[in-house]
């Protein structure tokens, strides 16, 4: 399932949003424009491989040098290919903004960059013997949208499902189209354990979204959720005259 749009409106210019894409596009067109080995390099030095700080004399053997722990920065601002990287600011750029709107500009990134952190920490506890860097802002953008189910269960998402060769587009209450893709990353992540394939740090993913539903209510900005839904005076109702969102 592709997401095309939301349609929860956008209340202020999302800053702290189009800011961590376009730092994300530039690492990424850094990272690409070295050689191979030199990109091999960077996506360990600057992504996390759980070993290097589990295994510390391992990590010493290896050459990694001293850190203070800054790839559990980095590392969500790195990316292997187009695909990854364009499927992950897409992500962002559809919900991240509604998020923004309700934590402010600086509360968006210390929320983002609290995800990510929350994201990696729990694919740490379950491969602490990884020799293979983690990179991406998947879990980060997860966290996103664990806050979005939040806040937005009842906002709309068109989304593209291909069938075969044909695309069909349905619109799907938030809450359906986000709780089908975490359930799919537990899943996959039950099943990356039993056949032994790590190609995907899964657990970041439920990590991170978990963050997202659970730290919210800390950095939601009481009077900033103009379009969030309230059960009892339902405030916001997508079958209303609420118009296409401009995510």
């Amino acid at each position: 399932m592709i997401p095309i749009r939301d349609n929860v409106p956008r209340v202020t210019v999302p800053v702290a949003v189009i800011a961590v894409i376009v730092i994300n596009v530039a690492a990424f067109l850094y990272g690409h424009s070295l050689d191979p080995r030199s990109m091999v390099e960077f996506f360990h030095l600057h992504g996390v491989v759980p070993a290097r700080f589990f295994e510390p004399q391992w990590a010493a053997w290896a050459g990694y040098p001293q850190t203070m722990g800054w790839p559990m920065l980095s590392y969500m601002f790195l990316h292997g290919g187009w695909l990854h990287i364009i499927f992950n600011m897409w992500m962002l750029w559809i919900f991240g903004d509604n998020i923004e709107d309700v934590t402010g500009h600086v509360g968006f990134v210390i929320f983002y960059l609290t995800c990510g952190l929350a994201a990696v920490g729990m694919h740490m506890a379950f491969e602490q013997t990884s020799h293979i860097p983690v990179i991406g802002a998947s879990g980060a953008v997860a966290g996103v949208m664990g806050a979005y189910i939040v806040l937005y269960p009842h906002g709309r998402v068109l989304t593209l499902v291909p069938l075969f060769f044909i695309p069909l587009f349905f619109r799907f209450p938030s809450w359906i189209f986000l709780g089908i893709w975490f359930l799919s990353q537990v899943f996959s992540g039950v099943a990356s354990r039993s056949t032994g394939a790590h190609e995907v740090a899964w657990w970041a993913h439920v990590g991170g979204f978990a963050a997202g539903v659970l730290l919210i209510s800390l950095f939601r900005r009481r009077g900033h959720c103009k379009y969030c839904y309230n059960p009892e005076t339902k405030d916001y109702d997508p079958e209303g005259d609420v118009p296409e969102n401009r995510s």
